[in-house]
């Protein structure tokens, strides 16, 4: 007969939860680069404008997923206003 986890070894839950570890919570900040590439940035959702404050201003700091496109599409139109993006060739 299994015996309950908790009372043994000074566990108090049982082992499909989670242990806390301290770092559950994200700190986060306006990102530097969107603030000034993206002129709609004020409108944006208050989630969509962090990132982990612990990284760099890039994509993949968001926090959430819509920030992360919201950031890729700033670097596409501020490429494509300094005239790196040539043109694409046509597909069939």
């Amino acid at each position: 007969m299994a015996q309950p986890l908790w009372g043994k070894k000074g566990r108090t839950m049982d082992l499909f939860h989670r242990q806390p570890k301290g770092n559950d919570i994200h700190t986060g900040r306006d990102c530097r680069f969107c603030l000034q590439a993206d002129a709609d940035f004020a409108k944006r959702n208050p989630m969509d404008r962090l990132v982990a404050s612990n990284l760099e201003d890039v994509a993949s700091a968001h926090l959430t997923e819509e920030g992360h496109v919201q950031h890729r599409l700033a670097e596409l139109r501020r490429k494509r206003a300094a005239g790196v993006a040539q043109a694409l060739p046509l597909s069939a």
